[in-house]
């Protein structure tokens, strides 16, 4: 579906600032400029006209030029962390209603994998101060003790729920739309929770979720921020650069940690379910 938009001069130079910042592709049109995003390109014509093609068409309409049909209030959850070897898994759930969404519209929030580290630094703390939200870390070395007996789906889980219980304990009632950005069906969601002494039910989860609500979006940001600063923190104590992610370069990571520091410290700083980690594992109990 197509959203077409005629904007002021104004509007169209904040539009295109803000596009320049974020597109992952931009290239001149004639009589315009156009821009690629996650499943979305944007034309923006100089005569103010912008036309927002793509699945996810409507989430960054609405988001960039910010028109009033967001459906509030809204609360919603997003974990980061879990495809990352070294450091934790974080869990945010974020509570929006109209007032809260006047005060952060303007930072035009989109999916968050398609910010830089450096923007998630700069949103994460205006987000902190102004969104009600529930903020769960999950360190390594708890992580690590907890997935003995516990699947990572199972963990995500718990940490959700909690959120969700963070808030209510806070005063806020949950909204009827109330997301968590898919990772399970919801029946193996509550089966994971069926220990549990309180259940938060009536949730609504949807695969893309950070495209299509904001308030899974400041999630998203949010949790992007909370596992930035604890990379830091894990930085700092190490002296030590932990890239992000996995692959080629967290394997030559893993050897040159394990030189200086030793097998004891890797607990504390990633995920020893993971197969490289265990291939490594198996090899230095063999030496």
């Amino acid at each position: 579906m197509n959203y077409v938009h005629s904007l002021s001069e104004e509007r169209r130079q904040k539009l295109l600032r803000d596009l320049n910042r974020i597109a992952s592709e931009a290239k001149d049109v004639p009589y315009g400029k156009q821009f690629r995003l996650d499943d979305c390109t944007v034309t923006v014509y100089d005569s103010g006209k912008a036309v927002f093609q793509g699945a996810n068409s409507q989430y960054y309409a609405e988001n960039l030029i910010a028109v009033s049909d967001v459906i509030l209030p809204q609360c919603g959850s997003d974990e980061v962390g879990t495809g990352d070897l070294f450091g934790p898994i974080c869990v945010c759930a974020c509570y929006i209603d109209k007032k809260i969404y006047e005060q952060i519209r303007d930072l035009h929030l989109i999916d968050s994998k398609q910010l830089t580290d450096e923007m998630i630094m700069e949103m994460g703390p205006k987000l902190v101060k102004t969104v009600p939200h529930s903020l769960l870390i999950l360190n390594n070395e708890k992580f690590n003790e907890v997935n003995k007996t516990n699947n990572l789906n199972e963990i995500k889980a718990r940490m959700h729920n909690k959120c969700y219980l963070n808030l209510q304990d806070r005063g806020i009632r949950l909204p009827k739309v109330t997301v968590i950005d898919q990772f399970c069906p919801d029946y193996s969601y509550y089966r994971y929770l069926r220990n549990e002494e309180r259940i938060v039910r009536g949730i609504t989860f949807t695969t893309k979720a950070e495209n299509q609500y904001i308030a899974v979006a400041c999630g998203a940001i949010i949790s992007r921020y909370g596992f930035l600063l604890t990379m830091e923190e894990m930085e700092e104590k190490y002296d030590f650069i932990f890239p992000k992610g996995a692959g080629g370069k967290t394997d030559e990571a893993l050897k040159e940690f394990i030189e200086r520091y030793g097998l004891q410290e890797l607990a504390k700083v990633c995920k020893l379910s993971w197969k490289n980690v265990r291939n490594l594992l198996s090899v230095a109990a063999e030496d």
